[in-house]
């Protein structure tokens, strides 16, 4: 199962965040059909942050793949839980809850 993981880090602002949207469909591209996105660097994102991840899933999701988000700081899963984005999205603790949720073997 080919998957990727990209970490974006500190701010996740309008600049940024259509910089990730661009990124994922690089990876999309390349036919990878697994993204995780790792936000444990993010210390803060606006609603624009959150439009790009939505039309990146919807994007990863047209194309057959699976789009996951984890190791959410407090004030990003905040927001998340604010804009009932954690009932879209699958969101794991870390890393090794998702390796293990999609069954990838320890390194």
């Amino acid at each position: 199962m080919s998957h990727k993981v990209i970490q974006p880090t500190e701010v996740l602002d309008g600049i940024s965040a259509n910089t990730l949207r661009h990124e994922i469909s690089d990876v999309i591209a390349k036919d990878v059909k697994t993204i995780l996105i790792d936000l444990q660097n993010v210390t803060f994102m606006n609603s624009s942050a959150i439009g790009a991840l939505v039309a990146a899933f919807k994007a990863v999701r047209s194309e057959g793949g699976n789009l996951s988000l984890c190791s959410l700081t407090d004030q990003v899963r905040i927001i998340f839980e604010i804009t009932k984005m954690d009932q879209i999205f699958d969101i794991y603790a870390d890393r090794h809850e998702f390796e293990q949720k999609i069954g990838i073997p320890a390194s």
